[in-house]
């Protein structure tokens, strides 16, 4: 037999080995794979009753098993969990004995966590301690740079939302308009354009305040994101100037009831404090499906031209662009002669 203090120096060397008889009988178990299994005794057990050896193949004997010495064992406990293990079997210094050193090599990870396992359960020299001081200071790295990225993707979406929204009324702006209708035409979607000016938001201004006409522009654009979708885009692109995007419509008729909706909210008395505002609403729409090439620049100009008609009509309407209202605004800005044929004519 060997003396305890060879035991002792083996514990110390290779917390997870045994010490077999000649008879595959286990005589002596580290402290390590002790912690395995807390609750077994493996001391007087058959060493294949505990393990199942996947290689090298058709071991089922104990002679089979000491044929294999010095050669690498992959091992499992054949009970739950079953635990792969590395290993390697060598004659021992005493009689008739046998050591098996066992690891958990490249399954280390896995079996910390599945054991508890800590520094204090590896040979002070093993490698293993180090991997794992790599893992943990790895692990501890990328949760930091997971953590940064989350924060600075949170940052850069604020940032983002931000650039894109008007800070007084909350709906988007221009540049957010320019933005979602370059990707509706990129993608060839179908939509409507609205135009909206307030009528009369001038006389609220000028005989309440601003405070009163910023009250007014708040309460416009919650009415028009209460008539849209909410995939719709609602922006306030001027003073009292507001866009409507609507994607995934070429309705006519849908779009004159959202129009005629927003209208007759518009007309509403809007109050503020002890006062009343009186505003009303005029509309110029596009529709996309009209055009063969539609062009961002076009489309806006267009939805302008069909908004002044709008308002040459008598206010409070909606008006959709035809081509003819294009050469109705060039008759109307023909009397203006450029200043050179002013002076020729002089």
């Amino acid at each position: 037999m060997m003396e305890p203090t060879s035991f002792d120096m083996l514990d110390v060397l290779c917390p997870m080995h045994l010490v077999l008889s000649d008879a595959g009988r286990v005589v002596h178990v580290g402290p390590t794979l002790r912690k395995l299994r807390p609750e077994q005794a493996l001391v007087d057990r058959g060493f294949l009753d505990i393990f199942a050896v996947k290689r090298p193949r058709a071991i089922g004997s104990v002679a089979e098993l000491c044929a294999v010495a010095g050669a690498k064992l992959h091992v499992n406990f054949r009970d739950s969990p079953q635990t792969e293990l590395k290993g390697v079997l060598v004659p021992g210094p005493g009689r008739a004995q046998t050591i098996v050193n066992l690891s958990f090599g490249i399954s280390i990870l896995d079996g910390v966590r599945d054991y508890a396992l800590s520094a204090a359960d590896f040979a002070a020299t093993d490698l293993t301690i180090e991997m794992l001081y790599l893992v943990e200071a790895k692990s501890a790295a990328m949760e930091a740079s997971r953590n940064l990225n989350k924060r600075l993707q949170i940052a850069r979406v604020a940032a983002e939302e931000q650039a894109f929204t008007d800070t007084l009324t909350g709906v988007k702006n221009r540049r957010a308009v320019n933005h979602v209708l370059s990707g509706l035409i990129a993608s060839r979607a179908q939509f409507a354009l609205m135009q909206i000016d307030l009528d009369f938001f001038k006389a609220v201004n000028d005989t309440l305040g601003h405070a009163a006409g910023d009250h007014v522009l708040q309460t416009v654009a919650r009415i028009m994101v209460e008539e849209t979708r909410g995939h719709d885009t609602v922006a306030r692109v001027g003073g009292d100037e507001f866009v409507i995007l609507l994607e995934a419509i070429q309705d006519r008729a849908t779009v004159e009831r959202i129009g005629r909706r927003i209208i007759d909210r518009l007309q509403q008395p809007i109050a503020y404090r002890d006062q009343t505002c009186v505003i009303a609403g005029s509309i110029g729409t596009v529709l996309s499906h009209t055009y063969e090439e539609p062009d961002a620049d076009q489309i806006l100009a267009d939805a302008d031209i069909a908004l002044y008609a709008s308002k040459h009509a008598g206010r409070a309407r909606q008006t959709f662009f035809r081509p003819e209202l294009r050469d109705a605004a060039d008759v109307r800005v023909a009397p203006f002669p450029d200043p050179a044929t002013v002076s020729r004519l002089a």
